[in-house]
């Protein structure tokens, strides 16, 4: 996987890029490795806004881009939702891509012989 960070009215230091490093740990197992993962983190200027602290995310996955947005009071916390969020919509769409297959599969057909000793 192939994390992009950046900040938006916020300067993204090392410590905030590791821990959003070992919280999409858990995407990481369910894409591709070429999967690219782009994290915005910003900062709410209005003082009116009580969850001012918002993580967005967009996965370019083959022939899907998934987003989430998540705003809470503080970082850490937008950024653990925003983690829960896309391991859900991966493997939610994981789950649908493996039960269209299921659902398009050919039944199976008894052994050739002993369908012709029953139609005689």
């Amino acid at each position: 996987m192939q994390l992009h960070v950046k900040g938006k009215n916020l300067e993204v230091n090392d410590s905030i890029r590791s821990y959003v490093e070992r919280k999409l740990q858990k995407l990481d197992r369910r894409v591709h490795e070429l999967t690219e993962v782009e994290i915005e983190l910003a900062v709410e200027r209005n003082p009116s806004i009580a969850e001012s602290q918002v993580a967005e995310a967009t996965v370019h996955l083959k022939g899907h881009t998934l987003r989430a947005r998540e705003a809470a009071r503080d970082m850490k916390a937008a950024i653990d939702e925003l983690s829960d969020k896309l391991v859900r919509q991966v493997r939610d769409l994981h789950d649908k891509r493996v039960d269209g297959r299921r659902h398009f599969e050919e039944p199976e057909v008894a052994d050739p012989v002993e369908a012709e000793i029953t139609e005689s």
